[in-house]
């Protein structure tokens, strides 16, 4: 069934739980995702990145995982991911997405907030949830935003009170786009955010967090959403390699895709039962 992130946010927080919010570009890694939750009986999010939205538009990838979702025998979540204007978000609430990122993260306080609140002006008629950055989760290549900016647990309390978001994303430690688990959680830091805010809160960067760590954010901490797309990337691109290098006579790639696929299934099942499914 098709929804925005509101209700399965709430009901994981209650239950010591988190929802995955998996990175997906297509039919393949959608169909792995969605039927590693309806195995365990989960809600899930499939999230179309900054990437994703560059190579194909909304429109397409909203049709795709809306009928998907629509079939599928549990809660799932069409989000936008990372949109860093306003134009997107309008776009992809127009062509059904059920809840949407934004990110302004790179503007001061005052610009993060009343662009935000243009996003939940924008969606929260339409039905759709929203999620916003407060602080900044650096990306692993160089350039502007290598550095992370920790989020500062006042501003939070005020940045939620003052947009009105479904769900906010915290910089405690994680950054972007890790291939190995290192991230050094700011355990204190999300502490002292958890005792002054109750909006539901999102990891980013998570396939950088060591196993332990994960579990543990998600089970004893206020994070309900964790997202996660790396991890998938690499089993996938990892599989697809192999698979096109073993079979040379091969040529069409719906064989190729075939262990891809079960490969990202496996991981995900993983992933959901480290965020206590």
């Amino acid at each position: 069934m098709l929804v925005n992130m509101v209700e399965i946010l709430k009901e994981a927080n209650k239950n010591n739980k988190a929802v995955p919010g998996f990175n997906v570009f297509g039919y393949e890694d959608a169909k792995a995702v969605i039927e590693a939750a309806e195995e365990l009986e989960a809600p899930v999010i499939l999230m179309s990145n900054k990437d994703a939205v560059e190579y194909m538009d909304v429109k397409c990838y909203s049709a795709l995982f809306g009928a998907m979702a629509k079939e599928a025998k549990v809660p799932v979540c069409v989000h936008l991911d990372h949109a860093k204007d306003i134009e997107l978000i309008k776009r992809a609430i127009e062509a059904g997405y059920t809840s949407v990122m934004y990110d302004g993260s790179k503007y001061d306080f005052e610009t993060n907030v009343k662009n935000t609140k243009e996003a939940v002006d924008l969606a929260k008629p339409k039905g759709v949830s929203v999620e916003a950055e407060i602080g900044s989760v650096a990306y692993t290549s160089s350039g502007p935003d290598v550095e992370s900016i920790y989020t500062d647990p006042m501003e939070a309390k005020l940045f939620a009170e003052k947009t009105g978001i479904d769900a906010m994303a915290v910089s405690i430690g994680t950054v972007h786009r890790m291939e190995v688990q290192g991230a050094k959680i700011q355990y204190d830091r999300l502490k002292e955010i958890e005792k002054i805010t109750d909006v539901p809160l999102v990891l980013h960067g998570s396939s950088g967090v060591v196993d332990e760590d994960l579990y543990k954010l998600a089970t004893e901490h206020n994070l309900a959403k964790v997202n996660i797309g790396t991890a998938l990337r690499m089993v996938f691109g990892n599989i697809l390699r192999e698979e096109v290098n073993n079979k040379p006579e091969e040529f069409d790639r719906l064989k190729f895709f075939v262990r891809p696929t079960e490969e990202v299934k496996k991981v995900a099942l993983n992933k959901f039962k480290l965020l206590g499914w």
